[in-house]
């Protein structure tokens, strides 16, 4: 399992668009970080900011690694190779979701450092005091929030297995599902009241926020279970069944 981790992380950086996707996490967080220095009013210069300008393209770039790394098999007929080699699709379905998560949290804490890095600069540079405004407990919470995202987009990939579909489905999730439960919630008060239970994009959003409370992670994870559980499962076993061409 070891090898077959380090061999799904390796096939991350193999080709150019892989290669250029998770380099892109390193530019975006730099971009962000150097325009919230910018732009940003003096007394807007603290650690949260930062950390809130870096965090909106990660949460776009890691579900596209997550989804890239399972559909590739399937999208560009590598699969042949792969599952050939390791006949045992579970161990490499798995495998791949470990070196998802890997390469998540290395992104995730490699965008934390950039954006310590911008905090330290653009204070100097703004003649402010540093400011340290996220406790150590809601970096957990922003680092499993983002580790959600990931999942929710390995879960599509693996219900989807084409990169093309996966991607648009994910965007269909991530952006239209939101604005379509935003707009019955503030139309019904009854849907508005127990949003939470039905919408995991809203519940799981609420992790960025901190100090949560135990109704929030009730929400979480019944919202999870039908949105993300429920799915894995099946698109786990579609794909330990399905035929590679």
């Amino acid at each position: 399992m070891t090898r077959l981790i380090g061999v799904e992380i390796s096939k991350m950086f193999d080709t150019r668009s892989g290669f250029w996707l998770m380099t892109s996490v390193g530019i975006t967080a730099t971009i962000a970080t150097i325009a919230t220095i910018l732009f940003a009013p003096d007394d807007s210069l603290n650690y949260g900011n930062f950390a809130a300008a870096v965090g909106f393209p990660m949460s776009v770039i890691l579900p596209m690694i997550a989804i890239l790394s399972i559909t590739s098999e399937w999208s560009q007929r590598s699969g042949l190779t792969t599952f050939t080699l390791v006949p045992h699709r579970g161990r490499v379905i798995s495998a791949k979701l470990a070196a998802t998560l890997i390469a998540g949290a290395a992104s995730i804490a490699l965008a934390f450092a950039v954006g310590a890095v911008g905090n330290v600069v653009g204070s100097a540079i703004a003649g402010v005091d540093t400011s340290w405004n996220i406790p150590l407990g809601d970096a957990g919470l922003i680092f499993l929030a983002d580790a959600l995202g990931m999942l929710m987009g390995f879960t599509i990939g693996v219900l989807v297995r084409s990169s093309a579909g996966a991607i648009v489905g994910y965007f269909v999730y991530a952006l239209v599902l939101p604005a379509a439960f935003g707009t019955l919630a503030s139309f019904k008060d009854w849907f508005a009241d127990r949003q939470g239970w039905f919408d995991f994009q809203f519940s799981s959003t609420r992790l960025y926020d901190g100090d949560l409370a135990k109704s929030d992670w009730a929400h979480l994870a019944v919202s999870g279970s039908y949105w993300l559980v429920i799915p894995l499962v099946v698109g786990l076993w579609l794909a330990l069944r399905s035929e590679v061409k």
